[in-house]
């Protein structure tokens, strides 16, 4: 078996959140520092270097999917409306925080309804994100399932994954519009403050969006596994695999 090539957690948040804050915090405003190359140009290395970390990944692992290329269109979204809503006289226009908002909510919602769609495929994506043979030993399982007759009550426990799964980008989606609300309708006075704003997002976002996030698909995870252990009388060492 061949090790599947990974994102490194702290690779991931360095491009994805903490580079960008630097950029926009540091690069992008008008002074007399050799690192202040102006809010346009501080955007544009903001945006750029996590779609170059994208795309390098992406070419990496030789995996291309519509998950990874979302994420890449929405950062180039990102740098796209910052750069529309910036006027010539230095200012911003008033509208941005909305675009803002509702292309932060769009993404979470094509994640959310993706994965609802996905049950009634070959491939639902509970699979790829939670209840995958990464970590699962699925043939194991479902051989207990055959055996125990308890296919009914296996495809509720999928179905029922599915819908908490879509439901926490749900979630995501209100959070993400609100907070971009938040954050950006009280810097639109210039393209700096707006810059500091988008910053305050991508960092805030992390830890008010992602954080809990993370702990939803923990439960999520754990409700599946204590699931699984009633439906098939497995163990956690049989139902899981060995890391």
């Amino acid at each position: 078996m061949t090790n599947k090539q990974q994102d490194h957690p702290l690779a991931n948040i360095m491009w994805n959140v903490l580079i960008p804050i630097v950029a926009l915090s540091f690069l992008g405003k008008n002074g007399d520092k050799i690192w202040h190359i102006g809010p346009v140009a501080g955007m544009l290395v903001a945006v750029s270097l996590p779609v170059i970390y994208g795309v390098h990944h992406l070419i990496k692992t030789r995996k291309p999917n519509f998950f990874s290329i979302l994420g890449i269109v929405s950062i180039l979204l990102t740098g796209g409306i910052a750069i529309m809503a910036y006027k010539d006289n230095g200012t911003v226009d008033t509208a941005a925080p909305l675009w803002f908002a509702l292309k932060e909510a769009a993404i979470p919602f094509v994640f959310g309804v993706t994965i609802f769609v996905s049950h009634w495929t070959k491939t639902p994506l509970i699979r790829v994100f939670l209840y995958n043979p990464d970590f699962f030993d699925i043939p194991s399982i479902e051989k207990r399932i055959k055996e125990k007759s308890a296919e009914s009550d296996y495809k509720k426990l999928i179905f029922s994954g599915t819908l908490l799964l879509a439901g926490s980008f749900f979630i995501s989606m209100v959070m993400n519009y609100f907070l971009a609300l938040h954050f950006l309708t009280e810097n639109t006075g210039s393209q700096e403050d707006f810059n500091d704003g988008v910053a305050k997002l991508t960092g805030w976002g992390f830890a008010v969006i992602g954080l809990p996030m993370l702990i939803i698909l923990m439960v999520i995870m754990w409700r599946f596994v204590s699931s699984l252990k009633k439906i098939t009388g497995m163990q956690n060492d049989q139902i899981l695999l060995a890391r």
